[in-house]
């Protein structure tokens, strides 16, 4: 049978849409379901701060994001940029009803069913130490 997980996310705006889903889910079933939806099995994230690799790194790495900042929303602040298999766009992460506390944009690969095969983050505004 199939792997129906490859199919979910066929548009770079769906696919980023479910990215974002990720970061926001904190029931931990539902957040390793939605990134199993928006990921490739082998995808890998990095920043200035973390790394990750695959779907247990993935949610290793949000949940620990979730952690640091309870009840913060990540959101989209930019139209999602793409061209071929690349897409770019920006995001900050605060509370739901308040201003950002992070910013920054991502640059994401696509594997050829659409999933993220890596993300690559750069950050504008981080709070201090």
């Amino acid at each position: 049978m199939p792997d129906s997980t490859a199919t979910i996310s066929t548009t770079p705006d769906s696919t980023i849409a479910a990215y974002l889903a990720t970061w926001n889910e904190t029931d931990a079933a539902r957040r390793q379901a939605a990134i199993a939806r928006a990921w490739d099995g082998a995808g890998r994230y990095r920043d200035p701060l973390m790394a990750s690799e695959g779907h247990a790194g993935i949610d290793a790495m949000l949940a620990g994001v979730q952690a640091r900042f309870p009840g913060f929303v990540l959101k989209r602040t930019s139209k999602v940029d793409s061209h071929n298999d690349w897409v770019r766009f920006a995001w900050s992460l605060g509370p739901a009803d308040g201003a950002a506390v992070v910013e920054g944009v991502d640059f994401c690969a696509l594997a050829p069913d659409g999933r993220l095969a890596s993300v690559v983050g750069f950050i504008d505004k981080m709070p201090a130490a």
